[in-house]
């Protein structure tokens, strides 16, 4: 009987995240005011960009951000070194003569160098980007449009991929980004987002502090600080920065990566989970519903397999283990076979529910262990 009972709260709860939430976000008529951006309004504005053997990227990332149509007499910007090895530091002193500073730190992380151009940077926005991904033109001025809402705390853009695969895991993901988008377009209607996507962000200053040196999610701290403060986070689908799919098996670490900063972020700020969370009820279905569902995935396996003997739990049993001999199987199946519409989407499911579990390695290992660079495909 017990096993009864845990099956159908797993599949209970299985149900509620995939499908259940989804549709009360759908419907949900809840609205903040809009945000009153203002295409006028420019700020002074300090890019960040911290960089460790970015030598591949750098220039192409710098004439981009040096193209974008923000005012330079505003605008300064710091690329902070993490003690990188490679021509990075020589590429961006070339640019001196055009008002980029170069800021070199001995290697201590993303957040350690951040935290060093914070001290740096004068703007009252700051702008967060990465070395790999391209910005369009107009990105920079659409997100410090945002701020002339005072209640505008951080504004983050979107991130497009430039030649997604047609078929096989980044199809799969470009179709799981679209709903994440789509969610985010949600959130911010409703108050505010839960956490802004690192290569395009923008914070206020006087919101920004010094992060914890082993942090993984610079971006999700620091907007959700501001969301703490009574601000609102918000997505602008106008501010663009485009990135190569990353190259095959390369999600699944930056998988693990994100969902490894998620816990972090969840022990860090406890005040998540109570009513100081206005974005609760949202917060518990959709991001910490992530961590859940694993678990829950796990639970309805085991509870199947504690059913007395019978041709229902035989059937069970049989479809969710198909699932699994799928996912193994996929990567042996030819993209132009028809079985791939199957596998792929049953692959994708199933690695990044593994990631959500082996993310939690967070508490047992040095959280720098989990940060690697994403390998990408770039299709010329």
């Amino acid at each position: 009987m017990l096993a009864v009972v845990l099956l159908a709260v797993a599949t209970a709860v299985v149900f509620y995240f995939l499908i259940g939430y989804p549709i009360l976000l759908a419907i949900s008529r809840r609205a903040a005011p809009p945000v009153r951006k203002d295409p006028a309004f420019r700020p002074t504005l300090s890019v960040l960009v911290a960089v460790h053997n970015g030598e591949e990227f750098l220039q192409r990332k710098l004439e981009s951000l040096l193209a974008l149509d923000y005012p330079a007499h505003l605008r300064e910007i710091l690329v902070i070194s993490d003690g990188s090895t490679d021509a990075t530091e020589t590429i961006a002193r070339s640019f001196a003569d055009r008002g980029v500073r170069l800021l070199c730190v001995p290697r201590g992380g993303k957040a350690a160098a951040l935290n060093a151009g914070l001290a740096q940077a004068s703007g009252d926005i700051l702008f967060f980007t990465d070395v790999r991904q391209m910005l369009d033109s107009h990105a920079l001025s659409h997100l410090a449009a945002n701020f002339a809402d005072p209640s505008v705390g951080a504004v983050t853009g979107e991130l497009r991929l430039l030649n997604p695969a047609q078929a096989g895991e980044q199809a799969d993901l470009e179709l799981y980004w679209r709903f994440e988008l789509w969610a985010r377009s949600h959130h911010s209607r409703i108050d505010s987002i839960f956490s802004t996507t690192g290569c395009i962000y923008a914070l206020r200053r006087s919101l920004a502090s010094p992060l914890p040196p082993d942090t993984i999610s610079d971006d999700g701290t620091f907007s959700l600080r501001a969301f703490f403060r009574g601000y609102r986070v918000i997505f602008d689908p106008e501010a663009l920065a485009f990135d190569y799919p990353a190259a095959e098996g390369g999600e699944f670490r930056r998988r693990l990566r994100t969902l490894a900063g998620l816990w972090q972020l969840f022990v860090r700020l406890p005040q998540l989970f109570t009513r100081a969370n206005r974005m609760r009820f949202h917060f518990l279905s959709y991001k910490f519903g992530r961590l859940v569902l694993p678990w829950a995935i796990l639970l309805i396996l085991g509870s199947t397999l504690a059913l007395t003997d019978s041709r229902w739990r035989n059937f069970l049993l049989s479809d969710e283990l198909m699932l699994v001999a799928l996912a193994v199987l996929d990567r042996f199946v030819p993209r132009a076979f028809f079985l791939k519409r199957v596998s792929s989407p049953a692959r994708t499911f199933v690695a990044m529910n593994a990631a959500a579990l082996l993310a939690m390695l967070v508490f047992f290992v040095p959280p720098e262990t989990l940060w690697r660079p994403t390998r990408i495909e770039a299709r010329r």
